[in-house]
């Protein structure tokens, strides 16, 4: 069965935690399956911001029983033993709720290049390759070393290991039809395709087509989520229902729900989350 989550941007009114994990306690109660953010930090906006591991930690302290995670965080401009530590806290503060959400990052000039960051795709790629083996070893308690292009690690122990067992998920995003992000996401726990505008909707033929592609790249045979967000109708959520049922049938398993100021208002977005998913 699909499960549903919200996405709430870390801007706006949703810049202050205490109201972003009110709004998680609100769509836990109404029956949703998860609660997300957004990694960003200046978009090139005039607008508050939130930090995105605070914000989850303050969702983590106000629910029970939803998943929570960044969706998605561009490990590249994140040194990966920091995020090592930040991402093991939040899984035992949430008692074992937390998905890691990795991805190249985007705009990169907005994201990177104001701050002198890494712009070039290739090298943030590596980046972000190497970052995800460095967390994955890193989560793993045992001593752990590393030589890569970006990254080296001398025989270190990282203590706690998170609570999820064998280690904390990892989703990871791309725009299809590019192929990297998805020989990429075949390594990991989940594949969270977007259309390369942002704009389109990802069609049960586009989910099938990635769904295949990452099959031919698995190594692995363990439980594998497929992603997507999907349109939110703010009015009437049973008008999604249909197109839920058959991305189901193209292999979907978690589906995202996006709210903002581009979908209505705060009191239209509480209504809304107060009718739950379209089950």
């Amino acid at each position: 069965m699909v499960k549903h989550g919200v996405d709430f941007p870390p801007f706006e009114e949703f810049a202050d935690p205490l109201f972003m994990a009110e709004l998680a306690y609100e769509a836990e109660q109404a029956g949703w399956d998860g609660v997300f953010t957004w990694d960003h930090v200046w978009l090139g906006m005039k607008e508050p911001f939130a930090d995105p591991w605070v914000a989850l930690s303050a969702v983590a302290m106000r629910t029970e029983r939803v998943r929570i995670g960044a969706m998605v965080t561009p490990l590249a401009r994140r040194r990966p033993w920091q995020v090592a530590r930040a991402t093991v806290s939040l899984d035992h503060l949430s008692d074992g709720r937390l998905i890691f959400g990795a991805g190249l990052g985007s705009p990169p000039d907005a994201e990177f290049g104001v701050f002198g960051e890494e712009t070039d795709s290739k090298v943030r790629a590596r980046k972000l390759d190497e970052g995800l083996d460095v967390l994955a070893g890193l989560w793993s308690g045992e001593a752990f070393s590393y030589e890569g292009e970006e990254y080296r690690i001398d025989d270190v122990t990282f203590l706690p290991k998170p609570v999820q067992e064998p280690r904390i998920p990892v989703w990871v995003g791309g725009q299809w039809p590019n192929r990297a992000p998805f020989r990429r996401a075949a390594r990991w726990d989940g594949a969270f395709p977007t259309s390369n505008d942002g704009n389109t909707p990802i069609t049960p033929d586009i989910l099938r087509d990635v769904g295949d592609y990452v099959g031919a790249h698995r190594t692995s045979d363990g439980p594998y989520d497929m992603v997507a967000g999907v349109e939110n109708p703010m009015d009437d959520p049973s008008e999604v229902a249909d197109r839920i049922d058959a991305l189901e049938e193209a292999g979907l398993t978690w589906a995202i729900y996006s709210f903002g100021s581009w979908n209505g208002t705060m009191e239209g977005t509480r209504e809304r989350i107060r009718q739950g998913p379209p089950r």
